[in-house]
Formats: C-alpha cells, structure tokens, sequence
C-alpha cells in the first residue's frame, strides 16, 4: 500500500470510545476524522484454512478458521467499509515457522538456494501490509533466510530492539511513518515503531549469539518514540512481539520477555500498541501511562491467522495540529468469511509441494501409537523420540572423553492427538508427534542435578491424596504448566509421587538398578528450547555442552525411520516411569 493514503474530512464522523483525559468537553471541533488500524499476529505459516497435520481443512472445537486468505476477505471488507485510504494494516511477527509449508521453504526447498519468494511474503504482499514486526520464531531458521525473507517483503520488517552485537545499531528498520493525505487539510502522520522480543537471545542462541543482541522494550521505546513524535508523528503505535501479563518464562538475565503492557505504562507518547507472543485474545484493554496519566489502548488478535484487531482512532484538529480524541477496539473472527481466492491462488503451488511433502511415506508401523496418555503414562510414542536422541548422542561421543558416560534423553509431550497409525506411516504422522523445530544437543549433568531437573518437571502435576478419585482434567498442567514443559527422562528409572509437595515427588531414582549417586556423571540428550533456559528448568542451561551438531529432532526422527523402514516397540518402548502415590502406582499398565 502506498505511504500516501488520501482522508476525506467529513462531519458526521463521531468520535469513538474513550475520551482521553483533558479532551476539553466543549464544542465538537470543526475537523473529525476517523481511521482504522488493522492488526494480525503471530499468523506461524498458516496462510490457508488447512491442517496440514490432519490432511484436511483446519477446525478446533471452537471451530475458529486460520490462514492468511481468511484475512484478506475481512482486511479487504474493512477497507471497502471504512475506504482503502482511512485504513493501515500491520502484523505483530511470528510469520516464518509454526507449519509444514514454512518448514518446507526453510529446509526441504529453501529459499536461500532457490531465490524463490518465500509463500508468507507472497501472501501478505498481496494482502498490503504497511509494516510488520519481528516474533523470535522469525530467527529459528537462521539469519540468511530472515534476511532472504526481509528483502522479499514489500512492507518494511520492523524491529528497533534487535541490534548489532559489534556496533550496536539497529540491525532491522525501527520503525516507520505512514501519511495520509486528508483533502483541504494536514495530512495525518501514524507512527510504527516495531519490538521484537528479547527471548530470542536464548531460544535461537545458536542463530545469533555474536552477531544479535536484544534490548529492553521499554528503553528501546523511550529512545524511539520521542523520535518518532519529533519527526511529526500524529499518532504512535508501538507493534510488539510481547505478551502483556509483565512475566518471563526465562530468568532475570534478560529484559522482560512480555512487556507490552509496560511499554504503555512506562513509555510517554504512545497512542495505543498492537502486540503478540501470547497467543491469547485482547479485544481492548486500556492501561494508564504513568507520566501522563493517558489511557493507552492494547489488543492482541490471538493466533494464527483466527482474529484481526480493529483499532478505530478519531482525530481532531486543535491549534493547526491533529490529536486523538477518542480510540476504541475490537477483535474479528475470521470464521466469519470466505477465504481470498487470489490469495488460494496464489498459494496452490507451494500449499499442493507441501501436502506432498508431508503425505510421504516414510516407514511401517507394527501397530498404532498413540500420544493421548503421554501427559501422565510412559508411552511408546514418546520412546521413540527417547531412542533416537539417545541413539545420536550415543554415537557423536563415540571416541571422546565422554564415551563411556551413561547417555539419558529427556522428551516432552507436545501433542496429545499425536498417532502412528498401523501400517503407513507419513512425514505428517512423524510431524504431528514433534510439532518444534528443535535441534539437539547433548549436556553433562550429574545425579543430584538430574534429580532436581525432575523435581521441577514433576510439578506438573496436581497434589492428589493417597486414595483420592484421579480427575484426569485436573492431574496434569498445575499452576498453568503446558505440556510441553513436562519433560520425561528416559535411561534412568523412578517414580513420582504425586500425593507429596513439589520437591519432594522423584522416588527411587536408579540406574541400571543402583540408585542414582548425586555426583554420578551422565550425558543428558536435550532439545536447544531446553538447554538454553525455555521453561525456566535448573541446571540444564549452565551445563558443559558435549554435543551440538545442530541435527533438528524433527528431521531425525524422519531420518531414522525411513533408515529403518519399520517402527516396531518392541525394539525401543521402556515403561521407566509412573506416576505413584505411596508407592502404589496411580494406573494400571
């Protein structure tokens, strides 16, 4: 879209929502104008209604619809109500992985080698964005492909707290300034200074380390804003890949990881910010800013492409100069409409490479395995993934120093719907079971610090009484937990008492059935989310690190079945685990 955008000035135009504090009450001033911001985020590859998981259109219980296109039509409808030229639309990051068709053009036909342009910019290309925000997903395939990425967009990539580990600069665009032109008056200046989040110094630590650093959201607001005001700006909007609730899934080492609400509280100036990372939905929520005492208006339009935020501003001229006098949001669900067929178009070339990538079959199963009791069973689904860790690992040590220490695996369960059905199995079936791009890597702990790595995973678990009726809907994810945070370990064997506090719940902790010494050595198999602070886990993060070939798990696990041909339990699958109470177990085998 143009950076000219023409306003017509019209009386009847209200102005809406929240009249900001000091909004004279008096005569409505001459000139109103109305314009509408428009807002996605956290969209993770979805550029069709398709799960490419279950091969068939996308659904949930809530039956929400994702993808791009279903953006285009409710973009496209908002501009035709409101008028193309009253109308920015901007995304909050998160773009470049979360589905096979990223996957696809990161690894299987990457764009770096191909030069073809990357689907996601296609799409939003011709959707029209006016800008859009660096999510950390963005750096998980490395910063040749972002920077492929980055020059293909026709919108400029936002991302002022991401700077040159040399030199300090900004090494993406901070920000930018949208015109729009209103007949017979001052334009109108909308201001975008896009965030990034600072967890990406450890969750992509590989992709960066020594060439990224990532500031504070609130110092790098304060820094920009006062620039962007000066430069004319009449309206500022800050685009953050930040949730909101003020809290880190990592330690105080780095800035806070969900910020955006602080960055309206703290930062003087700006009008209203779009933020992301969380996943959640925020039709509107105002926060008072601490030095003016104005109300700043946030909204996040949850995932993948299943909510578009609404931002309407009404501005009114007073002394020459146009300022807000009133803002209000909301959030649209796009199951509402029909996806784009220009943009369905578009993507049939690289969404049919895609469903025939992950419909390849790749392996024979003995029998169907299923992830829907992984949460709280030792299942062989997740014994697969533990074998062919441990198998890696095993292997690259052969020959050093480490070789002859015990190599343990530790697995979580991503998805309960997983399934290895019996007979055929797909790069699909191998996908749904590991649904991260995770590489691994290979850490040394010793006994005492394995057995608090398990005291933390374990608390995951609700306190239950010895004898007391298990709910299953309550036994797993205490304190918000999720899934992916309840790591199983695999060469060892114990127990967890679920009937005991937090802390006091790993029982009989052995190895090949000795109990496990606190300074016996071992090497421990583990996924980079892990290893390099994601989920807050003790120890695994200052660890000496004995193996890192960057081998991502997902495409290992393709690997070792298509090698093999057949994935049969019996040749991997070890209950080494089960959840007790007093030492009498909660289920039966």
């Amino acid at each position: 879209m143009s950076s000219a955008i023409r306003l017509t000035v019209g009386a009847g135009v209200v102005a809406l929502g929240l009249l900001l504090p000091g909004t004279p009450a008096t005569a409505a001033p001459s000139h109103t104008v109305k314009i509408t911001i428009m807002a996605s985020s956290d969209v993770h590859g979805n550029a069709l209604n398709w799960d490419y998981y279950k091969n068939a259109e996308y659904d949930d219980s809530a039956h929400n619809d994702v993808g791009l296109a279903k953006i285009s039509t409710m973009v496209s409808k908002i501009r035709a109500d409101r008028g193309a030229d009253h109308t920015l639309l901007f995304d909050s990051g998160d773009t470049l992985q979360g589905t096979p068709l990223d996957y696809y053009y990161a690894k299987v036909e990457p764009i770096t080698s191909t030069g073809e342009i990357h689907p996601m910019a296609k799409a939003m290309n011709a959707i029209g964005y006016d800008a859009v925000t660096l999510g950390n997903h963005e750096f998980n395939y490395g910063l040749p492909l972002l920077g492929a990425w980055v020059t293909q967009m026709k919108a400029p990539v936002l991302g002022a707290n991401a700077v040159s580990a040399t030199t300090g600069q900004p090494a993406y665009q901070p920000y930018v300034i949208k015109t729009m032109k209103v007949k017979g008056e001052k334009p109108i200046k909308v201001g975008v200074l896009g965030l990034t989040n600072p967890g990406v110094a450890i969750w992509d630590k590989a992709n960066v380390d020594g060439k990224l650093r990532f500031l504070d959201l609130v110092e790098t607001a304060k820094k920009w804003v006062p620039v962007i005001r000066g430069l004319g700006a009449d309206v500022v909007l800050v685009t953050a890949h930040a949730g909101d609730d003020g809290m880190s899934s990592y330690g105080s080492d780095l800035p806070v990881e969900n910020a955006a609400a602080m960055v309206a509280e703290q930062v003087p100036g700006v009008d209203a910010v779009l933020f992301g990372h969380a996943h959640n939905e925020v039709p509107q929520r105002f926060v008072t800013n601490k030095v003016t005492g104005q109300q700043v208006l946030l909204t996040e339009p949850g995932k993948w492409g299943q909510r578009l935020s609404v931002v309407d501003f009404a501005l009114a001229k007073e002394r020459g100069k146009w300022t807000v006098t009133g803002k209000s949001s909301t959030t649209l669900n796009t199951n509402t409409v029909a996806e784009d067929p220009k943009i369905v178009a578009l993507m049939k070339e690289s969404h049919d490479k895609t469903v025939g990538y992950v419909n390849k079959v790749i392996a024979q199963s003995a029998q169907e395995l299923s992830a829907a009791e992984s949460p709280y069973k030792d299942t062989p689904i997740l014994d697969y993934i533990q074998k062919v860790q441990t198998d890696l690992v095993g292997k690259a040590l052969a020959g050093t120093a480490d070789a002859s220490l015990p190599v343990l695996s530790i697995a979580a369960p991503f998805s309960r719907t997983a399934v290895f059905p019996a007979g055929p199995v797909s790069v699909r079936d191998m996908a749904g079971l590991y649904v991260y791009d995770n590489t691994l890597l290979g850490v040394k702990l010793n006994g005492a610090q394995i057995k608090d790595f398990l005291e933390y995973s374990a608390k995951y678990f609700a306190q239950v009484a010895p004898g007391a009726p298990i709910d299953l809907a309550t036994l797993t994810n205490a304190g918000g937990m999720p899934d992916y945070n309840y790591d199983q370990l695999s060469g060892v064997t114990y127990d967890i008492d679920i009937s005991k506090p937090v802390g006091q719940r790993i029982v009989g902790l052995s190895y090949q059935g000795k109990p496990v010494t606190a300074d016996q050595q071992f090497v421990v198999a583990i996924n980079n989310y892990r290893q390099s602070g994601g989920g807050g886990f003790p120890h695994v993060s200052t660890a000496p690190v004995v193996y890192n070939a960057q081998v991502e798990i997902r495409q290992a696990l393709i690997e070792y079945a298509a090698a093999n041909g057949t994935i049969d339990p019996a040749t991997f699958a070890e209950a080494n685990w089960k959840l007790v109470r007093d030492g009498v177990p909660v289920f039966e085998k």
